[in-house]
């Protein structure tokens, strides 16, 4: 999923962080220690999918020609597919690494369109490309981890496996069968953990970068992502010039024509009717208040000047401060993203608050604003009866767009009863 962010960078971790540095970082950092289960059992993981796919493979090809392999075809394809989403899921877990579905949409049309759409993909053949490489990788990852982790254990529990009796043969002429002989054999058991420790995490390294090649999405892919981002931030743009634009003719043109109209009319009457004057004299200085506090309203739809001013935090304590319900926010950032982000997180913000005060019917709500990796995220939670979407047209599938302009996602958890989760993820660089 993934497109590139505004400043250059992938919006996911598609390689395997290296860590802390030093042995001792390895060893107390958890991706080592959850990287060891997969690398353990990769071989057998990839035993049973080389099983899988030359049968399934085989069984199509052979029965093509009585038209039973072309379903059995489509079948193994499919179970490729849901072997490649595992495989994505697990790697998250394991090493980190998170790689998103680049699959082309298959929604509409009819099954030969979907299947045109199915073995046109190219997602579909590295998937298949990925799985059958698992095989020698997961050897190589297999026995490095267990010949490793098991001769360095050895090693380095020779005092405790002698003091109890069981000693270690290491060649015909050597037996380690007394604490003086297996005390030196714990520094060479150190040395060759550490060894084995740098050995796990290379192998993640290796094994996230071929799967994030592969697994993850291509250049075509992302180009696509690119564009639809774009055309998504010019509609945003478009949208919201025309919003202004009619703003500015119904409200505030229509109040400043009126003033215009009142005052000519009160110059016409103030030397014949001084009080009718007066009248439309006061009427045309409350429709000018009103020309402004629209105006006012108007410039803090296009950018707040309190969020140029003084940041992100206490623009949102100020639409904390107007909303009809109790909100509770909490900006947790040390440095000020850049501006862009910053305007587009505090619309998310407002136009979520508007949308609690409208149609939630909640008693409380809660902004939290933090920082993720190269991340900004927003969270906007509410304890109303839940039911709101990013529908086309509405003010959260504008909020998408908004975000979609700079690579950012926005995503909406509202369940029929509530309670709801609008989370924004916008990518920046600071």
């Amino acid at each position: 999923m993934a497109g590139e962010t505004a400043s250059g960078r992938p919006p996911l971790r598609l390689r395997v962080p290296l860590g802390a540095r030093g042995p001792l970082g390895l060893l107390v950092d958890p991706i080592t220690w959850r990287a060891v289960p997969y690398l353990l059992l990769s071989m057998f993981w990839g035993v049973t999918w080389f099983v899988i796919l030359l049968t399934g493979l085989a069984l199509s090809f052979a029965t093509v020609a009585i038209w039973v392999g072309l379903p059995l075809l489509v079948l193994t394809m499919l179970v490729w597919r849901g072997g490649a989403m595992l495989e994505r899921r697990l790697l998250r877990l394991a090493f980190g690494v998170t790689i998103r579905d680049p699959y082309q949409p298959m929604a509409g049309g009819g099954v030969l369109a979907r299947l045109r759409r199915l073995f046109a993909d190219p997602a579909t053949y590295k998937d298949l490309g990925y799985l059958f490489l698992l095989l020698p990788l997961g050897l190589v990852e297999s026995l490095a981890t267990f010949t490793l982790g098991v001769v360095s254990s050895v090693l380095i529990t020779q005092p405790i496996l002698v003091l109890f009796g069981v000693p270690t043969r290491v060649s015909e002429r050597l037996l380690i069968d007394t604490l003086p002989e297996a005390l030196p054999w714990v520094p060479a058991g150190l040395a060759l953990l550490c060894v084995t420790l740098y050995v796990v995490r290379g192998m993640a390294w290796i094994h996230g970068m071929l799967a994030g090649a592969l697994l993850g999405a291509g250049d075509e892919a992302r180009v696509r992502h690119l564009q639809a981002s774009r055309a998504r931030g010019v509609d945003a743009a478009e949208a919201e010039r025309r919003r202004i634009e009619r703003d500015l003719h119904d409200g505030a043109q229509q109040r400043l024509l009126a003033v215009v109209l009142d005052l000519g009319r009160a110059q016409a009457k103030f030397d014949t009717e001084p009080d009718e004057a007066r009248g439309l004299l006061a009427q045309a200085h409350a429709g000018t208040k009103a020309a402004i506090a629209e105006l006012r309203d108007l410039a803090r739809g296009i950018y707040p000047a309190i969020l140029t001013d003084r940041g992100l935090d206490a623009a949102l304590s100020a639409l904390a401060a107007r909303a009809p319900v109790r909100v509770t926010v909490s900006v947790d950032i040390a440095d000020r993203p850049p501006a862009a982000v910053e305007s587009i997180a505090y619309f998310i913000v407002a136009e979520s608050l508007a949308n609690i005060a409208k149609h939630s019917m909640a008693t409380e709500a809660s902004v939290w604003v933090g920082r993720q990796e190269q991340r900004v995220v927003v969270e906007v939670r509410d304890n109303g009866v839940g039911g709101a979407g990013a529908r086309p047209g509405g003010g959260l599938a504008g909020l998408a767009d908004r975000a979609a302009t700079i690579d950012g996602t926005l995503t909406v958890e509202s369940p029929p009863g509530g309670p709801t989760l609008v989370r924004a993820a916008l990518p920046c660089e600071w």
